[in-house]
């Protein structure tokens, strides 16, 4: 943000006398007052913001209070800030793009006259697109939702409503949620939803905290509304004046729902999408299906890194970053996005996506055709966008007709593929012979070179051709006549002064005076005589003397009126093909679906192609069947980074096996990225990409849950702890046996009897309840005892089946004890962390790290882990650990800690060796005598 903000122009003064201020402060102090809304007032050389947001543009953009201003006196002052154009459009982008916690208005006027032209919100920013992409690409469409939900006995049920202004696309859907609302999270994903409205009433309720909790997760800013506003009265009129097509459809749609209409009804009204006529016919409306594709709630999206972060050292530090590779202007990011939220489930659409892929990646030669016409491609949607708004110029039309020229250049380079030629044909061959039809693009391509100049392109000038219109033409005609007159009658003017045409008799055309005659000062005392009696002097200036007579003023204002007609008529002929153009958008909207979607599979072809080490085809099956076997597996988004020499590994999460998979090691071993990248794998494969792996089979899943890491929510009144386990609660209400899991240091927030308890508890309920495969990384070594649980299963009337023991492996010098991380994931537990050792790493001072080792082998004497070490284990064939009462466990630790203590406080310094050994037999004595009501103390002996 400092480099954004930083270097902007210098602060522009605030210009206001006395009465402007004065009328200004009483109007201001009209406005209401919402903490929320940032006001900018337009000056017309520059932009104000006063009150409150002065001192947010201050502090937040300027990074300094000595930028504002005092508008007024005394009591009546009103702090203030002045802005210039570059840095009001900086400032916008950032408000309604970054951080999605404010809405926006412009103001214009002047005195005490002011009235708001423009307001935008992080899910509507139509009015505020020209300033917003002016210089930018569009990345992603935000989507506004709408929310009503009614609490039962058995649950919330969920109306759900959301419009996406960019799409022109309305969206119904109900359902049964959680406490936790990992339904409605997944969908704000799913949707990239960037606002919500809330019903005021049931916004302030006690059981809507946690609806705002996963609101403030997914970064979606709640606007609350008047409950009467949630109101589904004449939807479907409404409806009807929106949608395309019949009416019939629309009510059947709606009547399905129960609270969805009433969710929908409210974001009509908010987003005034009636008052635009624009919008008369041009939305689709569909039901929104929850089970169409994976679920991703907000915490998988941050653990897999999926989309950017302002935190990013580069681009390849996401999923998006690595894999945007698209070529188009804006629409294959877009889709790309839309993409990576929703993964999907269907195995025959996801091998179609990989037989197109494939098809890219086999034929470098095609590959970069496509890909270098993909390049001339304008960002079809937002001109169309433009067209029917009525905001479109000429320019416009001709970028739309620039890429339309494009599309037989791509048919035909697509028309050479051997390989999956059907599929193609299909997918695209047989919609573009469609698209370009007679009576569709080529008829719009028509249309602009019969009605645009194409010539004067390469002088920028976009005009309608004069041949275009019979009216235009005449003007056109009329309009060099009079050129030529004029021209004529210079060099008759030049004749008659004796003075030689452009060199010494210059003719001008300017906007005070029209065409007049101009002499330098050096020539006019020659023609003195002759300008007084038989010309008009305009002006004398430095520059020389401009003059005119009658028949060029006569000529001139002829031409000024023949001009102004001619403008007039270029205006109306440009609206008129705007309009034209505005019939095409049946065809433009899937010609734009087809080149976002090649686009994008292009651009996943590119990036399986040019890694070091090249991607593979990875083998889909359906959820039911088959495993996840990752042989060769890289995490994409590590290996990307130029100072990381990767180490790949196999998964093989086989069921009946190891479905389940505990791993262990040390800290910086790799734990956390072997797990995270097998989830990214799979979300990569069922996009609809290669994967960076030698061999790779997946099972589809309909849900990646992810609790990886720790992150404080403080202003939240929500600490570490309480934070991981709301996420393992969504996992433990959400997941499903098609889900896949991903679980990175559970239960390390509290004590580590409660922590370990936990964890113990989480994992046996995910094996045997809900039987989603899942990779577990955890220190709590302890855990691994759940891979030998189903030996002695009949006894304990329990079968833990699945369980499996990986470790990421370290080497230990044993002459210098340096810990070296091979980071390879290999069967078999791991029975120590080396913490200390990473804490050399970090050149911890050498005592510190002395009395670590000392006291971690005090604890590790006395600590329930000494008797499973893998070894025992082995010895004793796997023999179940007995399970203790854990008040039994609690008071034989304290007469653990009883007895280290009487241990610590002897004094061995002033004793000698035999009186030493008796106190240690003595002391040793009573503590097995303690133990004998102890049976957790009692393995001990």
């Amino acid at each position: 943000m400092d480099e954004n903000f930083g270097g902007q122009n210098s602060l522009p003064e605030l210009k206001l006398d006395a009465k402007q201020a004065q009328g200004f402060l009483s109007f201001f102090k009209t406005l209401p007052d919402d903490p929320r809304v940032v006001r900018f007032f337009d000056r017309r050389d520059y932009y104000t913001a006063h009150g409150e947001n002065a001192t947010f543009i201050a502090k937040t953009y300027y990074r300094t209070t000595t930028a504002l201003r005092q508008l007024g006196s005394g009591s009546n002052g009103l702090s203030s800030v002045s802005v210039n154009k570059n840095m009001f459009e900086t400032i916008t982008r950032d408000l309604l793009l970054e951080r999605t916690d404010h809405t926006l208005e412009l103001y214009e006027g002047s005195g005490s006259n002011w009235r708001l032209v423009k307001s935008a919100s992080p899910g509507n920013l139509s009015s505020f697109e020209d300033v917003l992409f002016a210089n930018n690409e569009m990345q992603d469409t935000p989507v506004i939702v709408a929310l009503l939900p009614s609490f039962r006995e058995n649950g919330c049920t969920v109306g759900f409503g959301y419009v996406d202004l960019t799409k022109r696309v309305l969206g119904l859907a109900e359902f049964l949620d959680d406490s936790q609302f990992t339904n409605v999270e997944s969908a704000l994903v799913a949707l990239g939803c960037k606002e919500c409205l809330l019903p005021m009433e049931i916004e302030k309720s006690s059981e809507c905290k946690t609806l705002n909790d996963a609101l403030i997760r997914c970064g979606v800013m709640v606007t609350q509304r008047n409950k009467t506003e949630f109101k589904a009265r004449d939807l479907v009129q409404d409806l009807g004046s929106l949608v395309k097509g019949s009416i019939e459809p629309v009510r059947d749609l709606v009547s399905g729902f129960e609270f969805a209409p009433a969710a929908l009804g409210a974001l009509l009204s908010y987003a005034e999408l009636l008052a635009d006529e624009g919008s008369y016919g041009n939305y689709c409306i569909l039901r929104y299906n929850l089970g169409s594709y994976m679920r991703l709630d907000s915490a998988a999206m941050r653990a897999l890194n999926v989309l950017e972060s302002k935190t990013d050292a580069n681009k390849n530090f996401s999923l998006f970053g690595l894999m945007n590779r698209t070529c188009t202007a804006g629409m294959g990011k877009r889709l790309l996005h839309m993409w990576l939220k929703q993964p999907l489930l269907d195995v025959s659409e996801i091998n179609s996506r990989l037989d197109l892929v494939q098809v890219f990646v086999e034929d470098t030669e095609l590959r970069q055709d496509l890909r270098q016409h993909l390049r001339r491609i304008s960002d079809i949607v937002q001109l169309m966008r433009n067209v029917e708004r009525r905001k479109a110029g000429l320019q416009h039309i001709v970028k739309l007709y620039q890429s339309s020229i494009r599309i037989p250049h791509i048919k035909s380079a697509l028309e050479k593929c051997g390989q999956f030629s059907s599929l193609i044909k299909e997918r695209y061959l047989d919609p573009f012979e469609l698209l370009t039809g007679d009576d569709h693009l080529n008829k719009f391509i028509a249309l602009v070179e019969t009605s645009v100049d194409l010539d004067q392109l390469e002088n920028g000038e976009y005009m309608i051709s004069p041949s275009y219109d019979d009216a235009l033409s005449a003007l056109k005609n009329e309009q060099e006549s009079l050129e030529r007159q004029i021209h004529d009658l210079h060099k008759q003017t030049a004749f008659d002064l004796d003075l030689p045409v452009d060199k010494a008799l210059k003719l001008d055309k300017g906007t005070q005076f029209g065409h007049v005659f101009r002499i330098t000062k050096k020539e006019e005392p020659k023609i003195r005589k002759k300008l007084s009696t038989q010309f008009i002097v305009l002006e004398t200036r430095k520059d020389g003397v401009k003059f005119t007579n009658t028949k060029l003023k006569k000529l001139g204002d002829q031409y000024q009126k023949v001009l102004e007609e001619y403008k007039n008529c270029q205006k109306e002929l440009v609206n008129r093909v705007v309009q034209t153009t505005a019939t095409f958008s049946e065809v433009f909207e899937p010609l734009a679906e087809l080149l976002s979607e090649l686009d994008v599979l292009l651009s996943f072809a590119d990036l399986a192609s040019s890694c070091p080490t090249p991607y593979t085809r990875p083998e889909i099956t359906p959820s039911d069947v088959g495993d996840i076997v990752l042989e060769g597996s890289r995490h994409p988004c590590v290996e990307a980074q130029d100072w990381v020499n990767f180490i790949p590994n196999d998964c093989r999460l086989v069921r009946d096996k190891s479905w389940f998979q505990i791993i262990t090691g040390p800290n910086m071993g790799g734990k956390s990225t072997f797990i995270r990248q097998v989830g990214v794998i799979i979300l990569m494969a069922q996009v609809g990409c290669f994967v960076p792996c030698e061999k790779a089979s997946i099972s589809v899943r309909d849900c990646i849950f992810a609790r990886v890491g720790a992150g404080d929510c403080q202003l939240r009144g929500v600490s570490t702890f309480m934070q991981e386990m709301l996420e393992t609660a969504s996992i433990l209400k959400g997941a499903t046996e098609k889900s896949l899991v991903i679980i990175d240091e559970l239960g390390r927030g509290t004590s580590t009897y409660d922590g370990f308890g936990l964890a113990w508890a989480i994992c046996e309920h995910i094996v045997e309840v809900i039987k989603a495969p899942t990779l577990f990384a955890t220190h709590f070594h302890e855990l691994t005892a759940l891979a030998h649980e189903n030996v002695n299963h009949e006894l304990q009337k329990k079968q833990i089946v699945g369980v499996a023991n990986y470790h990421v492996s370290a080497h230990i010098d044993s002459s210098s004890r340096k810990l070296t991380m091979l980071y390879k994931v290999e069967p078999g537990a791991c029975d120590q962390s080396f913490g200390i050792h990473v804490a050399e790493f970090a050149n911890f001072p050498e005592s510190v790290v002395a009395l670590a080792r000392e006291k971690a082998a005090e604890l590790e004497d006395f600590s329930p882990t000494s008797i499973i070490s893998a070894n025992v284990r082995q010895e004793e064939g796997s023999k179940r650990k007995r399970d203790y009462d854990p008040g039994d466990m609690s008071r034989g630790a304290a007469k653990a800690h009883k007895f280290l203590k009487e241990f610590a406080e002897l004094p061995l310094e002033t004793m000698d060796l035999k009186q030493a050994l008796e106190q240690v037999s003595k002391l040793k004595d009573d503590f097995e005598k303690n133990a004998m009501n102890c049976e957790w103390l009692q393995q001990f002996f």
